[in-house]
């Protein structure tokens, strides 16, 4: 098996990211991909970085990437390990200019993400998960910080939640979890940063009602997982990757505490239809 190092990794992050500031502070373009979604050419610089990198570090182990030609679930069935990466996450931050964008770079093994990097390059910092050894740790410049989720009490309950995605059915749901906690505190924030609070132990609860592509989460799930959170199906099943046709999610749940009763709370999700 190919020993993966981190370290090479994070400086991998850190020249993507690098190559999206570069754009980040011109009058970039934004154009329309097939599915509706804006891309950027930081969209596609970043991609350029992690692509030749991640060949060049471990040849030996295929890549998905968002900003590439997918390969087809009869080709990508059989693989043990691979790269999956959204070279940009929250293009749509990007282009309001709010900061809130991340680099995601995940390792794939046996449908689990085992290790995570997001890199946030206008903070300068890098997340980093390895579930392997549940080692977790924030990178801020050259100062490493572990990372831990906090214990959940029905006191009080911090859900994070996209500045953009939401709709009917989670404020439904929401609503109804106010009779099971004494307070409820929302925190509004872009891309797969709402992962990485849970994993800092700065809030709890972020369901995700609606699509996603798996892209979008691996590298964060693996953050969270390492520093003793779960993310999950909204049945409560584990988070499996490249074990369908599609690369898109339904709809999962993510907890900083998986200790708590979480059954009792997702059999309040509304259907997805309702």
């Amino acid at each position: 098996m190919t020993t993966v190092n981190i370290d090479e990794l994070v400086e991998l992050v850190r020249r993507a990211g690098q190559a999206i500031l570069e754009i980040y502070a011109t009058d970039f373009d934004v154009e329309t991909k097939s599915d509706e979604s804006p891309v950027t050419a930081a969209d596609l610089a970043a991609h350029a970085v992690l692509a030749a990198g991640l060949a060049d570090l471990t040849p030996e182990i295929p890549l998905v990437s968002e900003e590439s030609e997918l390969p087809t679930f009869s080709e990508r069935r059989a693989w043990p390990r691979y790269w999956l990466i959204d070279p940009l996450d929250g293009t749509k931050e990007f282009v309001s200019k709010n900061g809130e964008f991340t680099v995601n770079v995940a390792l794939i093994d046996d449908h689990r993400a085992v290790l995570g990097l997001v890199g946030v390059p206008v903070q300068d910092k890098i997340y980093v998960g390895d579930v392997v050894d549940a080692r977790a740790y924030r990178i801020d410049g050259d100062v490493e910080t572990p990372l831990a989720t906090r214990e959940l009490t029905d006191e009080r309950l911090t859900v994070v939640a996209s500045r953009r995605h939401g709709g009917d059915r989670l404020e439904g749901f929401l609503d109804g979890l106010s009779g099971r906690f004494v307070t409820i505190d929302r925190r509004p924030i872009g891309s797969s940063l709402k992962f990485c609070l849970l994993a800092e132990g700065e809030a709890d609860f972020y369901p995700r009602l609606g699509p996603t592509s798996e892209w979008d989460i691996a590298a964060a799930d693996a953050v969270l997982t390492a520093a003793g959170g779960s993310v999950r199906w909204a049945d409560g099943s584990p988070v499996r990757y490249n074990a369908k046709e599609s690369f898109l999610n339904g709809d999962f749940v993510a907890m900083g505490d998986p200790s708590y009763d979480w059954a009792s709370v997702l059999a309040d999700l509304p259907p997805d239809g309702a």
